[in-house]
């Protein structure tokens, strides 16, 4: 989805808001992407893994449209969300991961995609405010794309109840079979599997 960036409006009292929206949407998007590939990749060969890759491609997808339409409105400076959320991404890696279950890993990192759908809802509602069609139409189209992946990703939950012994399984040992290491063998991997 390519965006019109274009943006008209001088609404000065939502431009505060519109780039604190992003720089928590760059934020919400790094996670999205870091997150659900590193859970993909510790489900390859399992139901969750496809829908945990469809949020990260996407998430990988729209980032430079993101960074235009930020940048058409003034909120160039993405890289301190995407580093906050890099940050983020290392200390649950090292850290949280290693004390919470398989599947307690997988609630979060739901839990983090839907944090990213109410941020871009959010911003919508300012965008609209603020007489931002463009930005308005832009997350429409988000939402409309993210939303069912994210469902999707809800709905393998139904995974961990019928494996117990592997959702209980510490999140750092991963429950899959090993991947590629690339996207494109963790896709073709779980492609053959599910």
């Amino acid at each position: 989805m390519k965006p019109d960036i274009r943006y008209l409006p001088d609404h000065p009292e939502h431009r505060a808001l519109i780039h604190s929206l992003f720089v928590e949407l760059f934020q919400s998007e790094r996670s999205a992407d870091v997150h659900s590939m590193r859970e993909a990749e510790r489900y390859v060969g399992t139901a969750p893994a496809a829908a945990l890759l469809a949020v990260a491609d996407h998430a990988r997808a729209i980032a430079p449209d993101l960074c235009e339409l930020a940048a058409a409105r003034g909120s160039s400076d993405t890289k301190g969300g995407m580093a906050i959320g890099s940050l983020f991404s290392r200390v649950r890696d090292a850290v949280t991961d290693r004390m919470i279950s398989a599947e307690r890993s997988y609630r979060a990192t739901l839990l983090g995609q839907r944090h990213g759908l109410d941020l871009v809802r959010s911003l919508r509602q300012v965008a609209l405010a603020a007489d931002d069609a463009s930005l308005a139409m832009f997350c429409d189209g988000w939402i409309a794309q993210r939303t069912p992946l994210v469902e999707a990703v809800a709905a393998r939950l139904s995974w961990f109840a019928a494996n117990p012994d592997r959702a209980m399984a510490s999140a750092r040992e991963g429950v899959g079979e090993p991947s590629s290491g690339s996207r494109q063998g963790l896709r073709a991997r779980t492609a053959e599997t599910t």
